[in-house]
């Protein structure tokens, strides 16, 4: 029963209600239950059987209830959802859920019946076929951020199941960080700790971060500009070919990467260019990786004084790489709730400079 529903419905209930409705009461005299934690009992002689163990696996599947969106009846003209089912739903999917960290979310253990097989195909899209794809649809202003944040790893856990280390810092404590919010930090108090355009309004040239997929969840939408540009590394690649064969050389030739002052690891050298023989039913391809600001620097992160600057030819090779991109690039103008996913290895990724306002943030 949904507490507050007698109160939000006609009451009191007509005759073919109650002709309808039975209620029992029971007295309970005594009752049992069994209840464990932990994993499953094994039996002392399997344990010494190493041939079994071997072949069986043995673990717990976890399973849980979760009270999905409502779904209105055919003849319903509330447009709104109340706040009482709202908030009965909350409740009863806070008790219900599993309690382990974040950094257990995964297909197991975030299921989607209907889903899955599809967002399998997005992740075979974008892994093989044309290399992105935009999911719409996720109501972000009915969660909180941490429901928000839970949904977006759920949802892109059948996409790709492994997830990336985006900063090793958090609240200046050392943190494997697997998850930022890019938005315009110029008028908050972190300001002056601000080392990339991501954390600007102005325009992110065109780039790749690492790791296979790059993921985007779009919380609101700017006043103006903003859209996502996109653009194919390997139509790049192709008319660098073409038009400037010279270049191709610079970029695979070895490059001073900016380590910004690691103790460690000032810098490393290596190329952006890569060249990926067909291997185990894959075809042969090339890769760039490459993000300007690791010879630039940005802001609070300036280029290290202490290591050889690029030469020339360096130079343009990054200028060729973002004007060729800017040339071939498609535009996405993505809406509240949108999830982008990019193949890193494939697709230059960028934004358009953006106009924010107080109540798009």
């Amino acid at each position: 029963m949904v507490s507050d529903r007698w109160d939000n419905t006609r009451v009191p209930p007509n005759n073919v209600e109650m002709t309808t409705t039975t209620i029992l009461r029971v007295q309970v005299e005594s009752a049992s239950a069994k209840c464990r934690t932990g994993g499953p009992g094994e039996d002392r002689k399997d344990l010494k059987d190493e041939d079994l163990k071997g072949r069986v696996w043995t673990g717990v599947v976890p399973a849980w209830v979760q009270w999905g969106e409502p779904v209105p009846a055919e003849g319903n003209v509330v447009e709104v959802v109340p706040h009482y089912l709202e908030e009965w739903r909350k409740v009863k999917n806070e008790k219900g859920r599993l309690k382990k960290p974040l950094r257990y979310i995964a297909p197991s253990t975030f299921p989607l019946p209907t889903l899955h097989s599809i967002l399998r195909r997005v992740s075979h899209d974008v892994h093989s076929v044309r290399g992105f794809a935009v999911l719409r649809g996720l109501r972000v202003d009915n969660y909180t951020r941490e429901e928000n944040i839970i949904i977006y790893a759920g949802v892109s856990s059948p996409v790709g199941s492994a997830r990336g280390r985006q900063d090793h810092e958090f609240d200046g404590k050392l943190a494997d960080v697997v998850l930022t919010h890019n938005k315009d930090l110029r008028n908050t108090p972190e300001k002056d700790r601000i080392g990339a355009p991501a954390y600007t309004n102005d325009q992110q040239v065109f780039h790749t971060d690492s790791g296979d997929i790059v993921s985007l969840l779009a919380l609101s939408e700017a006043a103006v500009g903003g859209e996502s540009q996109l653009a194919s590394s390997w139509t790049v690649y192709n008319e660098l070919a073409k038009e400037r064969p010279d270049l191709i050389g610079t970029l695979a030739e070895k490059w001073v990467v900016d380590g910004f002052n690691k103790p460690n690891r000032s810098y490393i050298e290596r190329p952006l260019l890569f060249h990926q023989p067909a291997a185990n039913g894959n075809p042969e391809r090339v890769v760039i990786q490459c993000t300007r600001g690791s010879f630039t620097g940005f802001k609070a992160l300036p280029r290290s004084p202490n290591i050889p600057p690029i030469t020339e030819a360096q130079a343009e090779a990054l200028n060729a790489l973002h004007f060729l991109a800017k040339k071939h690039h498609i535009a996405l103008d993505l809406q509240k709730g949108d999830i982008q996913y990019i193949h890193d290895y494939s697709i230059f990724h960028a934004r358009k400079a953006f106009i924010d306002v107080a109540e798009h943030q």
